[in-house]
């Protein structure tokens, strides 16, 4: 045997050894974290979502969450639940192939995903609803709202990507993760073993400058994108919402239903300024709400504030305003995350987004 010949089969056994190691540690990933919800096949995809009925004194109209990049419906449902249960009808759904539900045909892009979404309100006879977007979900969010107008009784979007970034990048594995041949090679051997390594201190950096709770990732169960096949879907997201919101986004002005745009100013995941900043001023009457020193996650950080902003597009009497200045004295001294740890480099979108 020549070297060239044993150094491929090095390489073999080694690429090899990575894909037995990783599905065992995807295994073990879906062992720890479990489906929470029921699955309904809507539009040809099974979907995993847990869905809240009402309460006898509920008080606002019905809540749908859409999740972001790297998450799954316990991104937001953890946080935000208990301060609306029986208070509202609450749906909360893993975006198409992420967390437990399957990818299904046609789900690749932000409108296709809303259009699954719709029709999953509609398997409960929810007619019209309050669609609440983080991240990537807002992107989702937007899309639902202008293709099906009718079913949007308002939005919440919360560090949202929703707008064209100068230069359209993103994270190099995000790019490599959605090829074809190489995508699925990189991710069979390499997203488990190299995402363990690194989720820790990326999910640290989404929070910063504001502390990570530090039961986080098992509480919202973000190991389940560490699955090949789910950090493959996660990547062709992310990888193809430059191109989708480039376009997507001169069609926001139809949009006309009370909505409330919340944002830290110290967000290190995407261009608050750009699209945050963007909703608002694309969305007629848009409000916006700055909160200083918070990062990109509003939802955990300052559920209390989504809760508000809920009950404003609802139509009630709020001080959203006074309700975001409440927030900023509670984490006015929250300054976890060294800047040398965690750079504002904007690499839409990061872990956890």
């Amino acid at each position: 045997m020549n070297l060239l010949t044993a150094a491929i089969c090095g390489l073999l056994a080694l690429f090899l050894a990575l894909v037995g190691v990783s599905r065992v540690g995807a295994w073990l990933i879906e062992r720890r974290y479990p489906p929470v919800g029921s699955f309904a096949e809507v539009g040809g995809t099974k979907v995993h979502h847990v869905h809240i009925p009402a309460g006898s004194a509920a008080d606002l109209p019905p809540v749908v969450f859409i999740h972001g990049a790297s998450g799954n419906l316990l991104d937001q449902m953890v946080p935000v639940r208990p301060l609306l249960e029986g208070r509202a009808e609450m749906l909360f759904a893993d975006r198409p192939g992420h967390g437990w539900s399957e990818r299904g045909s046609g789900n690749g892009d932000p409108v296709a995903q809303a259009n699954t979404i719709a029709a999953l309100m509609d398997h409960y006879g929810m007619e019209k609803a309050i669609i609440v977007g983080h991240s990537f979900g807002g992107a989702v969010a937007a899309a639902f709202a202008v293709e099906h107008p009718e079913k949007t009784q308002g939005l919440v979007f919360l560090s949202a990507a929703t707008h064209p970034w100068p230069g359209g990048a993103t994270s190099w594995y995000y790019k490599l993760s959605s090829m074809p041949v190489l995508g699925r090679l990189f991710v069979e051997a390499l997203a488990w073993p190299g995402g363990t390594l690194q989720m820790g201190a990326a999910s640290v950096c989404v929070f910063a400058p504001n502390r990570m709770p530090e039961t986080y990732l098992a509480d919202a169960a973000i190991p389940l994108v560490l699955r090949a096949s789910a950090f493959r879907w996660n990547a062709t997201d992310v990888a193809g919402l430059y191109d989708h919101v480039a376009v997507y986004s001169k069609r926001y002005g139809e949009i006309a239903t009370p909505t409330v745009v919340i944002s830290g100013n110290r967000d290190t995941v995407v261009y608050e300024e750009i699209h945050s900043a963007g909703l608002a001023r694309d969305i007629p009457g848009a409000e916006m709400i700055w909160v200083n020193n918070m990062g990109h996650k509003p939802d955990w950080v300052a559920p209390d504030l989504v809760v508000a902003a809920i009950e404003k597009v609802s139509g009630n009497a709020v001080d959203i305003q006074a309700a975001a200045k409440q927030v900023e004295a509670r984490i006015e001294d929250d300054a976890f995350g060294p800047p040398a740890a965690c750079p504002d480099e904007k690499p839409e979108l990061s872990p956890a987004g």
